[in-house]
This record gives C-alpha cells, sequence and structure tokens, in this order.
C-alpha cells in the first residue's frame, strides 16, 4: 500500500515515512539526552563551582587533587542512581517522595529551592563579574543584560530545543578554552598525582563542598528532571540513562580538573592569590591580558548556563506533570527575575565568593536527605519502579556513598565556620 503526495509526485511507502519519523524521533531523542546530560555538567560548572576550585587549590595546593578525585567517586555513584530511580520511574524527585509518605516531597522541594534560589543569586553576579573581565563592563549591568538573556530562552517557541543546544554548545567551549589555559600555566602534574594516592593533607569540609557544589542541591536533579519531561523512560531506557549520567559527571570531572591544573601551575609558581577574584588573578597570571579575557569567557559562560540550570530545576521542584509549559516557563522566568533583581539590589562591592561557597556547603548537607529517599526507593519500592528489578551492585555503591555523605556533612557541619575564616 503507498500514497501520493498532494502535487501528484512519486509515491512514498509507509515503510518510508515510518523510517523517516523513526529516524526524526531517534535524533530528537539523542538530542534529549545529550541536553540532559550537558544539563547537569554546566549547572554543576558554575561561577562556584570555578570560584571554591580557586579558592581551595589556593589553600591546599597539590592536596586539592585528593578531594577532586573523591568528589568524583562520590558524584558517579550519586547520579548512577538518581538518574536510574528517577529515569525508569518517570516521575521527579518531589512527586517520588510524596508517594513513599505524604509531605515528604515537598519537604525536599523545598530545600532544593532555597538552595537553589542561594545559588542562582550567585550566579547572576558571576555572568556579571565575567562580562567586567570580557569588557571591563559594570558588573550590575553584565548581570542584568545576562538574566535577560537567560529569560529570552524560555521565552522561545520552543525553548526545550534551545535550551538542550545552548547548553551543550557553551559546555562544549568552556573545556575547550580551559584545555589552553591549563597547558600554558604548565602545571606539576607529578606533584597532583602523587596526591591523588597520598594526599599531604585531607580536608572533609572541602570535600563536602566540592560534592555540594557538584551533586548536591537542585543539580542533582537536573539532569534527571529533563530526562523525564523529555519523555525517555522506563527499563527499556536504562542503559541510555546510565551512560549519560556517567559522562556528565567525568565532564564535570575533566572541567574541575582542568581548572585545577591551571590554577596549581600559578599557585606552584609563586603567585599568591589574595586577591577577591583569586580565579581571575589565576588566568591573568597564567596568559596575561589574554588570559583575563578567556576567564571572562569562561566564567559568564559558567555563570549563565548555570542561571539556566537552577531555575529550570528548582522549578521542576515547584510543578507537577500536568503543569503546562507556559505555566512552567514563566515561573522560570519569574524565578531569573527575581534571582537577578536580589543580586542587583546588593551593595556595590559585593562579592559572591563566601555565599557561593557556603551554597556549596549548604547543597552538600542536602545531599544526604534526597539520596535516602532514592535509595529507599531503589531498595524497597519496586513497584514505583513498574516492577523493575534494581541492581544490586549499584545500590551497593549507592548505599557506600551515601555513608560517606553522611559522615562528611557531619564533619562539614563541624567545620562550618572555617568558610569565612
Amino acid at each position: 500500500m503507498c500514497r501520493r503526495s498532494h502535487q501528484g509526485d512519486s509515491p512514498v511507502s509507509e515503510t518510508k515515512i515510518s523510517a523517516l519519523k523513526s529516524t526524526a524521533s531517534g535524533a530528537t531523542s539523542r538530542g534529549a539526552v545529550l541536553g540532559a546530560m550537558f544539563l547537569m555538567a554546566t549547572s554543576a560548572i558554575g561561577p562556584g563551582f570555578i570560584t571554591q576550585t580557586a579558592s581551595f587549590t589556593a589553600k591546599l595546593g597539590a592536596a586539592f587533587a585528593f578531594a577532586i578525585v573523591v568528589s568524583i567517586l562520590v558524584d558517579i555513584a550519586v547520579q548512577l542512581n538518581v538518574w536510574r530511580v528517577i529515569g525508569i520511574s518517570g516521575e521527579r524527585a518531589h512527586i517520588l517522595g510524596n508517594k513513599v509518605a505524604p509531605g515528604v516531597g515537598w519537604a525536599l522541594a523545598a530545600l532544593v529551592i532555597v538552595g537553589g534560589f542561594v545559588f542562582n543569586i550567585g550566579n547572576v553576579a558571576g555572568t556579571g563579574l565575567g562580562t567586567n573581565a570580557m569588557f571591563g563592563l559594570d558588573p550590575k549591568i553584565g548581570g542584568a543584560v545576562s538574566a535577560l538573556i537567560a529569560i529570552t530562552i524560555f521565552l522561545v517557541k520552543r525553548a526545550g530545543v534551545a535550551l538542550d543546544r545552548i547548553v551543550i554548545v557553551l559546555g562544549a567551549l568552556m573545556i575547550a578554552l580551559m584545555i589552553y589555559v591549563a597547558i600554558v600555566s604548565d602545571p606539576p602534574l607529578g606533584s597532583a598525582l602523587v596526591n591523588v594516592v597520598a594526599p599531604e593533607k585531607v580536608d572533609f569540609l572541602v570535600i563536602t563542598t566540592l560534592i555540594g557544589g557538584t551533586v548536591g542541591g537542585y543539580i542533582t536533579y537536573a539532569g534527571a528532571h529533563r530526562i523525564v519531561d523529555a519523555g525517555l523512560t522506563g527499563p527499556e531506557n536504562a542503559g541510555a540513562i546510565t551512560r549519560s549520567s556517567v559522562i556528565g559527571i567525568l565532564v564535570t570531572g575533566l572541567m574541575r580538573i582542568l581548572l585545577f591544573l591551571a590554577i596549581l601551575g600559578v599557585v606552584a609558581g609563586g603567585v599568591q592569590l589574595t586577591g577577591k577574584n583569586q580565579a581571575a588573578d589565576a588566568f591573568q597570571a597564567a596568559a596575561g591580558d589574554v588570559g583575563l579575557r578567556l576567564f571572562g569567557i569562561i566564567f559568564w559562560a559558567a555563570a549563565i548556563t548555570s542561571v539556566i540550570g537552577a531555575a529550570y530545576t528548582s522549578v521542576s521542584f515547584m510543578t507537577k506533570p500536568a503543569t503546562s509549559d507556559r505555566t512552567r516557563n514563566l515561573l522560570t522566568v519569574g524565578f531569573i527575575a527575581v534571582s537577578a533583581t536580589v543580586f542587583l539590589v546588593l551593595p556595590n562591592g559585593t562579592t559572591p565568593q563566601g555565599l557561593l561557597i557556603f551554597a556549596g556547603a549548604f547543597n552538600g548537607l542536602i545531599l544526604p536527605i534526597g539520596f535516602t529517599l532514592v535509595l529507599w526507593i531503589a531498595a524497597r519500592r519496586r513497584d514505583l519502579l513498574g516492577g523493575y528489578k534494581y541492581p544490586m551492585w549499584l545500590l551497593a555503591i549507592g548505599v557506600t556513598a551515601w555513608l560517606l555523605s553522611l559522615y562528611m556533612g557531619y564533619q562539614a557541619i563541624l567545620g562550618m565556620g572555617k568558610l569565612f575564616t
């Protein structure tokens, strides 16, 4: 059986039409998976990420390598489980929480939204610092313009597609520029490698803050919720979901390592990073004025993608599946606008460094709460996973990461005062 086009062209078989539709659907699915992966990675790679890495590299030197490796391993264990549970269930985290026990999901949502909002004020501030380094523009003006750019993304007709493409392009740009700076700074690779296995110093507050800034708070759920919104759910997509979660964390880890090496090369060369913007000072010391401009590009790209990720994910915790796309987009626009307004009314000269580091530690404390819910569903609520038999090895590494996050969270509480000393 075949049919002709309206113009009387040559017949097109039903099989060919079906194949074309399948190809288009597959391309859309791949784009959504890639977008979810980079949304998670770029949400983590924000101004707080860069600020933390610069601050802790200046503080610990090569010993910071151990903290990075530990944080990456914990991040992988966390995201493997979070993406698997949310992806297979097809439900957002707070909806699952309310199915486990009434009110649990909304309590988690409140914590995530508060953490996301605190982070987003710093993210908007970060876009201002980025434009200042690039063009010498007043940070307030740069932050306001950048917030308008982020808002525009959620006002276009196909916001989801635009979101996926923008985070992929900006994520790739950040990595490429960071590779250049890491090479120019000429870091002591031998010393860094030795400290991976035999650290000169171990700081649990630093590790907790790194984890909080990479998979804590809203960042934990950014990619997983994007997967759900794109409809890529169920046991049949378990393999793609798992691969994407790991690759997303590895992208984040690669960026952290490159940034660490770039700054370590400067610190090892005897430069004292004591200014209000240690990362900018390090880039300028490594590559002069060109380095400062590159820092501006990287910092702005990291900040605006984090503005997008924080707003998108926080709003996903405010809404239900039945909520229309228009309502979600308007709420996202409002979230960004309020964050930008708070930044704009802050006194001139206010820097986000302390706020961003605190937000990372705060989100690290949220992590054990949300992750407990995920592991409980994996171990005890097979009904919420459509009867899916959860892999025991995956549950085991998840529990190990959970216990470690509890211990490090306790250590962070004891040492929280160190953040501002």
